[in-house]
C-alpha cells in the first residue's frame, strides 16, 4: 500500500485545516508515494518507537504528537528529537502525525475519551468559529438537482447532525451573452430572462476548492454566477474538548474509582470536592486547563483534563471539580482509536499498535 493512499484515509477522520496554528500534525518524514509494509501507531515517535517499528518491519510510525514542533537549522542528533529523525531518515522510515486536528474532531480523541466514561450524547465544548462559509448560486430551473446533489457530494450541506441542508428559491434571472459567448440559453447580443433557482449551501472553509470544482462540473452555464459568504456561526461538530451527561448521577468519589479503573491511574489530581454527586461531565484529553471556563458555562459538575498547573487549581471558584488525570493518561486511548479506524479501512493492511510507554512523568 503507498503512504498516500493511508494518509489520505487519515486525513478524511481528521483534515489537517483544522489543526491549530501553532501545530505541526502530518507527514514529517517521508515519501508519501512510498510503499508501506506496516503501521506502528503510537503517541511519541521518539527513539524507542523508531527501533520497535524497526523489529516489527513497519516502515510507518503514525503519532498523536508531533516530534518536530518548530523549525530545526540542523540535524545532528545533539537531542532526542534529531537522534529520531535520523534514525527514522537511516532506516527509511516514514512519521506521520495526526494531532490537534484528530482533537477538533467530533469522532476524535474526545470521543473516545467520553466512550470509556459511558457520557451520554456529547457535545463540542467549545465550537471553533471562522470556519464556515455559504455559498449562494443560481441555475436554471431544470439542473437544480443535477447542481444541488453535485454539491453535497463535494461536502456542502451539513449542518450539526443533518446532512444535504439547502434553500432554495425561485427568481429570474437576466444576462446578455456577447459574441464571444457560447450561451446554454439565451442568444448573442439578446439580453435573455431566464427562470431560475437561488440555491444556497454551508460547508467548512477549506473544501471551498472541492465545492467550486464540483460546481463548475455540474452547473451548465459558461460563466457561472456564485457568492461566496464568511459565516460567524460557530461550528457545533468542531472543536475543543466535550460535554456530556452520566446516564445517572453518580458519587463523585465512585466515579473518580471508574476513571482510575478505565484509565490505569493510581492517582488523581483535584480540586476539592464541591460536589459530592456528579452528572454534567466536560473533559478534554491532554493539556484543557484552557477550557475551565467553558466548562463553568455549561455548568458541568467535574472537568476532567490534564496539566493542570497549581494556581489554575484555583480558578475552580467552587463551582466544579477540577480533575487533573495526566497528558499521557488521558490520551492514551488514541493509539486504539487509530488502530481501530485503520484496521476497518485496511482489512489487511499490517497495523500494530506500540508495547512502549512513552509518558516521560513518572511515579514513586
Amino acid at each position: 500500500m503507498k503512504l498516500y493512499q493511508i494518509i489520505q484515509a487519515l486525513e478524511q477522520l481528521a483534515p489537517p485545516a483544522l489543526q491549530e496554528s501553532y501545530d505541526n500534525s502530518g507527514l514529517l518524514v517521508g515519501n508519501n508515494k512510498m510503499e508501506i509494509s506496516g503501521a506502528l501507531i503510537c503517541l511519541d515517535s521518539i527513539e524507542e518507537i523508531i527501533d520497535e517499528a524497526i523489529r516489527k518491519k513497519c516502515n510507518l510510525v503514525i503519532a498523536h504528537h508531533p516530534i518536530v514542533f518548530k523549525g530545526l537549522k540542523s540535524i545532528t542528533g545533539k537531542n532526542y528529537i534529531e537522534r529520531t529523525l535520523l534514525k527514522a531518515i537511516k532506516n527509511d522510515i516514514a512519521i506521520y502525525a495526526i494531532h490537534t486536528n484528530l482533537d477538533n474532531v467530533q469522532q476524535g480523541v474526545n470521543a473516545k475519551i467520553g466512550a470509556l466514561l459511558g457520557i451520554q450524547h456529547p457535545e463540542i465544548l467549545q465550537p471553533k468559529q471562522q470556519i464556515l462559509e455559504k455559498l449562494v448560486t443560481f441555475c436554471p430551473v431544470d439542473q437544480l438537482e443535477t447542481v444541488r446533489n453535485g454539491l453535497f457530494s463535494a461536502g456542502a450541506g451539513t449542518i450539526g447532525n443533518y446532512s444535504e441542508c439547502s434553500f432554495d428559491a425561485i427568481g429570474t434571472g437576466t444576462f446578455t451573452p456577447n459574441e464571444n459567448a457560447t450561451p446554454f440559453v439565451g442568444v448573442q447580443n439578446e439580453r435573455h430572462h431566464e427562470k431560475e433557482h437561488k440555491i444556497e449551501v454551508i460547508y467548512e472553509n477549506y473544501r471551498r476548492s472541492e465545492v467550486l470544482a464540483k460546481l463548475k462540473e455540474c452547473h451548465p452555464y459558461e460563466s457561472i454566477a456564485y457568492d461566496l459568504f464568511s459565516v460567524l456561526n460557530a461550528h457545533p461538530n468542531i472543536g475543543s474538548g466535550m460535554f456530556g451527561e452520566l446516564e445517572q448521577e453518580q458519587d463523585l468519589n465512585a466515579f473518580f474509582d471508574l476513571i482510575k479503573k478505565q484509565f490505569h491511574l493510581n492517582v488523581i489530581r483535584h480540586t476539592s470536592a464541591v460536589k459530592s454527586t456528579v452528572k454534567k461531565i466536560a473533559w478534554c484529553g491532554g493539556a484543557g486547563s484552557f477550557l475551565l471556563g467553558s466548562a463553568k458555562a455549561v455548568k458541568a459538575d467535574l472537568f476532567i483534563t490534564g496539566d493542570f498547573k497549581y494556581h489554575e487549581f484555583f480558578d475552580h471558584e467552587n463551582s466544579l471539580v477540577i480533575a487533573d488525570i495526566g497528558h499521557y493518561e488521558s490520551e492514551q486511548f488514541t493509539i486504539d482509536l487509530l488502530g481501530d479506524f485503520l484496521k476497518e479501512k485496511f482489512p489487511k493492511f499490517a497495523v500494530h499498535l506500540t508495547e512502549i510507554s512513552t509518558n516521560p512523568v513518572n511515579y514513586y
